[in-house]
């Protein structure tokens, strides 16, 4: 058991760390959708799709950096008392903290797949077997929606972009959980 827990740290690890590697080069990208925005307003005529794209990006950016700073434990913790205890009494405490924070993401990720499916046009209550069927060519896609603004761009990449973010943050959720077990047993990661 321990064996098949330290293979899937270590695979979880690896792709986030990756991913969370390019993705944090996301905010170059935001950078220069930005001030293109402002040298087409300052010297052209305003674009329709800069700021809108702005917001994309920060999400994508966001979304999937999310996996990574959960594995560095860049997230924001309440140091005041954490940072005297003992590895054990960390570990118990995060076990605790990571379980409700795996059920977040459920719900998030559930929401995330809910919303995708609507965006391609289904109205019904099985988004996940909608968007399996899609996936694989049995399932249509319908009216999509999109983005009421001048641009209107359509919103299912950006939806599906927060899928995969919500799906390897509840992933890297479970290898920290996994790590907490772990170090309750005394082991070493």
């Amino acid at each position: 058991m321990q064996g098949l827990m330290r293979g899937y740290i270590r695979g979880v690890d690896a792709v986030n760390y990756r991913l969370g590697r390019v993705a944090m080069y996301g905010i170059f990208v935001l950078m220069a959708i930005l001030l293109w925005s402002s040298v087409s307003k300052t010297f052209f005529l305003p674009m329709l799709w800069t700021l809108e794209m702005a917001q994309f990006v920060m999400v994508g950016y966001y979304i999937l950096g999310g996996p990574y700073s959960i594995q560095l434990g860049a997230n924001v913790r309440m140091d005041l008392l954490y940072g005297e205890w003992s590895i054990r009494r960390k570990a118990w405490f995060d076990l605790i903290t990571v379980c409700f924070l795996i059920f977040y993401l459920s719900v998030l990720l559930y929401g995330a797949v809910s919303s995708t499916a609507y965006s391609l046009g289904y109205w019904k209550d099985a988004p996940f077997s909608y968007l399996f069927g899609v996936l694989i060519g049995t399932e249509e896609v319908g009216r999509m929606e999109r983005s009421s603004s001048a641009w209107r761009p359509y919103m299912w990449p950006i939806k599906a972009v927060m899928i995969v973010g919500f799906f390897l943050m509840l992933l890297q959720c479970v290898s920290e959980l996994f790590k907490d077990v772990l170090r309750l047993k005394g082991q070493t990661i």
